[in-house]
C-alpha cells in the first residue's frame, strides 16, 4: 500500500515543526496530547529529546515500559502529521487504560484519514518487534479514535470505568 506518510524518528531537524505542533494543540486549547512522549509537559525540545531517546531503554524501572516514538512526516511536503508512540510492552497501567500504541494528529490536519494511516503504519513497525497482539484504548466518547481503530481491525473487548470516564480497550491480531 503506497502512504501518503512515513514515520520517521525526532532529531533536531523537526525541531521547529515539533514545537508548531505543540502551539497549534495548545492555540486549540488542548493541552494534553496523545503520543508525544511528554512533549505537553516539559514543552522544551532538546528536553523531549532526551526523554525519549531514554524511553526506548528502561532497564532497572519496573514501572516504565520502552517505547518508541514517531514523528508521522507527510511525504509530499515534509510537514509534520502527527506523533504516535509504541509501547514494547504492558504493565498493570498500560494493559488497562493505555494500550501498545498511543497517537495524536494537529488539529488542521484531522479528519483526513492521518490518525488510520499512522496506526497502520505504527503495527507495521509492532510487527517488527514481534508484537502480534496490539492492545489499543481510546474514550468511548472519542468515536473517531475508535473508528480509525477498528479500521485498523480493532476488536472491542471491554468498557472500563477509568477516573469517571469510560475507556475502551480493543485488540488488534498483528
Amino acid at each position: 500500500m503506497n502512504s501518503e506518510l512515513e514515520l520517521v524518528m525526532p532529531n533536531e531537524s523537526y525541531k521547529e515543526q515539533v514545537m508548531e505542533y505543540l502551539e497549534e494543540h495548545i492555540k486549540s486549547g488542548e493541552y494534553e496530547l496523545h503520543g508525544d512522549g511528554g512533549l505537553d509537559h516539559l514543552k522544551d525540545y532538546d528536553k523531549w529529546l532526551l526523554k525519549i531517546k531514554s524511553d526506548m531503554k528502561t532497564e532497572g524501572d519496573e514501572k516504565r515500559v520502552p517505547s518508541t516514538l514517531y514523528l508521522a512526516i507527510r511525504k509530499s511536503d515534509n510537514k509534520l502529521i502527527g506523533m504516535i508512540q509504541i509501547r514494547h510492552k504492558l504493565n498493570e497501567n498500560l494493559l488497562k487504560t493505555g494500550g501498545h500504541i498511543g497517537d495524536g494528529v494537529r488539529p488542521s490536519e484531522r479528519n483526513k484519514g492521518y490518525s488510520t494511516e499512522m496506526i497502520r503504519l505504527a503495527l507495521e513497525k509492532c510487527k517488527e518487534i514481534n508484537i502480534r497482539k496490539v492492545l489499543m484504548t481510546c474514550d468511548k466518547n472519542n468515536v473517531a479514535s475508535a473508528k480509525t481503530i477498528i479500521k485498523n481491525g480493532g476488536v472491542l473487548e471491554n468498557e472500563i470505568e477509568e477516573s469517571g470516564n469510560i475507556v475502551q480497550r480493543y485488540w488488534i491480531d498483528n
